[in-house]
């Protein structure tokens, strides 16, 4: 139950910093987006990190600076694929 917790926690952070990037507004994408982008982006992000043996040493915390990292780099790659995709499928 606690690690659900953090995730939503990371998720919403890392989702919020993505659509702030991305969007270049305070709100980004809303809320409910923002936390599902921020909950992909972290799947998407620890796969990479696990992936390329990738450390960044930020050490370990309820909330470690490095899930919020790996999140908002996965966010990111998730934002690029949903535009690869929509551009895609509109020009079919």
């Amino acid at each position: 139950m606690t690690q659900i917790i953090v995730w939503l926690i990371v998720g919403a952070i890392a989702g919020s910093l993505a659509g702030l990037i991305v969007k270049r507004t305070k709100r980004g994408f809303g809320k409910s987006a923002n936390l599902g982008i921020g909950l992909a982006g972290a799947i998407i992000g620890g796969l990479l990190f696990r992936l390329f043996g990738i450390d960044l040493g930020l050490g370990d915390i309820s909330v470690s600076l490095e899930d919020i990292v790996a999140a908002l780099i996965g966010s990111i790659v998730f934002l690029i694929l949903l535009r690869f995709l929509r551009k895609r499928k509109a020009s079919r």
